[in-house]
């Protein structure tokens, strides 16, 4: 819980009795590689912090999976859509290492937000997820492939070790071998 108690202050100061009720309502888990934390038309029960690991957000689309984003801990998480209006999701979360989360219910979570500051906290944490989105959604339209990889290279080079081709290829909307030819081409 103490990395979660520092993600938090990175946005908000938080008292030591609203921390009591916060750490209360949240609990540990370990998953490992390749799990489900949520799937497609199921309903997303849980707003959650991810400890360790790494996970991506993906849909089904005629078969294929494409990713829609990366989510590298320490970060909080949630299929926002699912879980505020408690209808199934369009998406799915895996893990794509194994990875330690922590949980809280719809329910619990709308008791912390009487709590000023956990309020604070998740307005925040909101309008920063939906800052990152417009900007994946700005570069998709706008960036080819191969500069969004080059991006990625200068901003995260650890993640492309981290994160297997395919998904990084569906991720720039590339098949894999393209992203082996542009992978290579900057090697060049």
């Amino acid at each position: 819980m103490k990395e979660f108690k520092r993600f938090i202050e990175q946005y908000e100061k938080i008292p030591n009795s609203d921390w009591e009720l916060i750490s209360e309502r949240f609990r540990r888990k370990e998953l490992p590689k390749n799990y489900n934390l949520l799937e497609q038309g199921k309903t997303c029960k849980h707003l959650y912090f991810l400890e360790s690991g790494l996970l991506r957000f993906f849909i089904l689309k005629d078969g294929s999976e494409i990713t829609k984003f990366f989510t590298i801990a320490p970060y909080c998480f949630t299929s926002q859509a699912s879980f505020n209006s408690k209808k199934p999701a369009n998406e799915y979360i895996q893990t794509i290492e194994k990875s330690i989360v922590w949980e809280t219910t719809f329910e619990e979570n709308q008791e912390l937000l009487k709590l000023k500051s956990w309020n604070s906290f998740a307005r925040k944490i909101t309008q920063e997820v939906q800052f990152f989105t417009e900007e994946i959604l700005e570069e998709l339209q706008t960036e080819t492939a191969e500069n969004r990889y080059q991006k990625l290279l200068k901003n995260q080079p650890e993640l492309l070790q981290r994160i297997p081709l395919k998904h990084l290829a569906s991720f720039f909307g590339v098949a894999p071998q393209s992203l082996s030819r542009i992978r290579r081409k900057m090697l060049s």
